[in-house]
């Protein structure tokens, strides 16, 4: 997938994750693509897990499945950002 695709599915992906997602999520747009491109990695890494049972680094494409599993991922990495911003703000 070239590299406007990944922003694209990124930007898309971490709009829509940081919609769903509950609370405040500092970051603008620059953080929203950054977070929805790792979760693009994560969605795709644990689609392939639980579909071959391998774990390898893959993503998904864009398309309305590969979105689908980019949020998955992208909620997985604001949980997470969330989790390691809160831990180092105390």
């Amino acid at each position: 997938m070239n590299i406007i695709a990944w922003i694209l599915l990124g930007l898309i992906a971490g709009a829509i994750a940081k919609a769903i997602y509950p609370g405040h999520q500092g970051g603008g747009i620059l953080g929203t693509i950054i977070l929805g491109i790792i979760g693009a990695f994560i969605g795709g890494s644990l689609g392939v897990f639980f579909s071959t049972g391998t774990l390898a680094l893959a993503a998904p494409t864009l398309s309305v499945t590969g979105i689908i599993v980019a949020v998955l991922g992208a909620i997985i990495a604001v949980f997470l950002w969330n989790l390691l911003n809160r831990s180092s703000a105390v």
